[in-house]
């Protein structure tokens, strides 16, 4: 079976607007189906399913979802392919749910598109937890932002880390928000090498998002080091020594076994 090709909709997905609302869910397990259709419009989603892939393309032509819930093991087509023909037109979050527990289903899934991956059978709240954490990422403002690791502010169009401590409760008003308004003495700069920031970079641009070995690896290597996760292990635990309080029990830079590694900011950093 061929992916239909379809045209992006001349406008921007409402996720670009900040109002994520439109979900489609592609499982071929009815129950499931049901289950997420009557949780996710309790909570004021518009929510369009489908049993199976072709189903399913149609519907996303027709209905331009914000985010999508794929299961892998579709009768008629496999989830990957699913993937490919959604990244092909639209870049909505797709949060892949499934059975298969095998990681080198996930990093396939991963590496064609998908942003997450749940594995049956699932909580309600961790689903719902996941999709908030790849919205964040989608309407986050990736021209320049800061991003703010504890006592550490990352800005990413100075290309800087600087160790900022937070305002002590009580002395908000005493204290700047700006680093401008930061006395020296209160500040300093933590050195990264160029492929400690380039790692860093991509974990930070990519707020709760998974990814892959091979992701990361293509990213800041290049093609050729496709097999190079020894050097992925190794400036991952710099980094970790560099910006995490406890370099043994990260906080921010955290890791899936198997899969690969994500960074995962505080609720209120969000």
């Amino acid at each position: 079976m061929r992916v239909p090709a379809f045209r992006r909709p001349a406008a921007g997905p409402p996720w670009q607007r900040g109002d994520v609302t439109a979900v489609l869910v592609i499982d071929d397990e009815p129950q499931i189906l049901r289950a997420l259709r009557i949780n996710l419009r309790v909570r004021q989603y518009e929510v369009h399913t489908a049993g199976n892939a072709s189903e399913a393309l149609e519907l996303a032509a027709k209905h331009p979802p914000d985010l999508v819930i794929l299961d892998l093991g579709l009768p008629d087509l496999d989830g990957i392919e699913v993937i490919h023909g959604l990244r092909g037109w639209t870049d909505a979050p797709i949060i892949v749910l499934s059975g298969r527990a095998d990681s080198t289903d996930k990093v396939e899934a991963l590496d064609a598109g998908a942003d997450d991956y749940v594995t049956k059978p699932f909580g309600m709240d961790e689903l719902l937890a996941r999709m908030r954490a790849v919205t964040r990422r989608m309407s986050a403002d990736n021209d320049a932002p800061q991003v703010r690791l504890g006592d550490l502010v990352v800005d990413l169009a100075a290309k800087r880390v600087i160790r900022q401590p937070r305002p002590r409760p009580g002395r908000d008003e005493e204290v700047a928000a700006s680093t401008e308004n930061t006395s020296a003495a209160n500040t300093s700069d933590i050195r990264l090498t160029p492929t400690e920031w380039h790692l860093l970079e991509v974990l930070l641009r990519n707020p709760g998002k998974l990814l892959s070995q091979q992701q990361l690896l293509a990213e800041v290597w290049g093609p050729g080091y496709a097999d190079a996760t020894g050097n992925l292990r190794l400036y991952m635990a710099q980094l970790r020594r560099k910006l995490e309080p406890d370099s043994a029990r990260p906080h921010w830079l955290l890791t899936e076994p198997g899969m690969g590694y994500r960074y995962q900011p505080d609720p209120d950093d969000a």
